[in-house]
């Protein structure tokens, strides 16, 4: 049964203001009508994926051809559940906690699962033509962007209710990243061949500032901050190489023409020394950040890459392949694979540490 779709209404509801050159779209008094639906009734296909699975590491793997989200045990690399999501799902990330994950589709809206009961609770459609499509959660809250409004937003799971958004004034605001204070957000828009960075987003309306730098490539997209909060890179789809900005200045500081063939997504290891560089066309990139080289590529052709915390295992999902590849970082190797299940289309992931 297809679940209850929670909708924003009260157009009348939102105060407009210009800043920084952007359409800022503050929620003034919530939102009316708020979130509807009760507890969604997909089941769980794994009884195994519940609440005594939480004490443990977990990786969840979005399923984009089966429009699903598995939970993985990835020591033993086996599927405990899966539970339906949004249909063509993008991106996926979750609380902390481990209690709740939220799955963007741009055609469906924001699915919210509880990870312990293996369910669709609700859904978020922040409205007709949004197109929502990555997700991060920090500090009690979802962020998201929303390419069609060309804008950001926020939610507030507790109180069900999104804080705001802000409107960029760019094309194809894709994915996107957040300081560790959470006080900077940057947004790659990839109609636009821009960035977008956002500072005092932590305090919120009306005095953020949003400052738009043009990317040095095509269709950037994939992205990620240094650890210091320093650099941002982005790779550039259109044109296979790499820009790094320097967040500070806000401008390019050095272009990287890495001759790749479909370059969509981009991760730092937590220590900062290297960045991984997925090209969905043919393989996994290596870098090492300081030096601007590349130390190795592995044959592989994923939809996304993720790092471990820790920094020693990336997992790399290889769509085309219906399963996850595991990448040791202190050896170079590809030391194993989790499978997904046929015609599953393993895409974006999140690491949830356990408790």
């Amino acid at each position: 049964m297809r679940k209850p779709k929670a909708t924003i209404r009260g157009a009348a509801a939102l105060a407009l203001s210009l800043s920084a050159g952007a359409a800022t779209v503050a929620i003034a008094g919530g939102l009316a009508g708020g979130l509807a639906g009760a507890p969604a009734g997909a089941e769980a296909h794994a009884a195994e994926a519940t609440a005594q699975s939480n004490a443990s590491p977990r990786l969840l793997v979005l399923l984009r051809d089966a429009s699903a989200l598995a939970v993985v045990d990835p020591a033993a690399g086996t599927v405990l559940g899966q539970v339906p999501t949004v249909n063509g799902p993008h991106e996926v990330t979750a609380t902390p906690d481990g209690r709740l994950a939220f799955v963007a589709s741009p055609s469906e809206g924001i699915s919210v699962i509880d990870l312990e009961a293996m369910t669709e609770l609700r859904r978020l459609d922040i409205g007709a033509g949004s197109v929502p499509h990555d997700v991060r959660f920090a500090g009690g809250r979802l962020y998201f962007t929303v390419e069609g409004y060309k804008a950001i937003g926020r939610y507030d799971p507790e109180a069900d209710a999104v804080d705001w958004l802000l409107g960029l004034g760019q094309d194809g605001a894709h994915m996107m990243v957040l300081s560790r204070d959470r006080d900077t957000i940057i947004s790659a828009n990839r109609g636009s061949d821009t960035v977008s960075i956002v500072e005092g987003a932590a305090a919120g309306p009306p005095d953020w500032q949003v400052t738009t730098v043009a990317a040095g490539g095509s269709y950037p997209e994939g992205l990620d901050l240094s650890p210091d909060g320093a650099e941002l890179w982005t790779a550039t789809r259109r044109d296979g190489g790499v820009s790094i900005i320097d967040v500070g200045a806000k401008t390019v500081s050095q272009r990287l023409e890495l001759g790749l063939a479909d370059p969509n997504r981009l991760a730092f290891t937590p220590d900062g020394a290297r960045v991984l560089i997925s090209d969905s066309a043919t393989s996994v990139v290596v870098m090492d950040a300081a030096a601007r080289t590349e130390i190795t590529r592995f044959d592989l052709a994923p939809n996304a890459v993720l790092v471990r915390p820790d920094g020693a295992i990336a997992f790399a999902a290889l769509r085309g392949d219906d399963r996850v590849a595991i990448i040791d970082l202190e050896t170079l190797e590809v030391t194993g694979e989790i499978p997904t299940g046929a015609d599953s289309g393993p895409g974006c992931m999140f690491w949830l540490a356990g408790e």
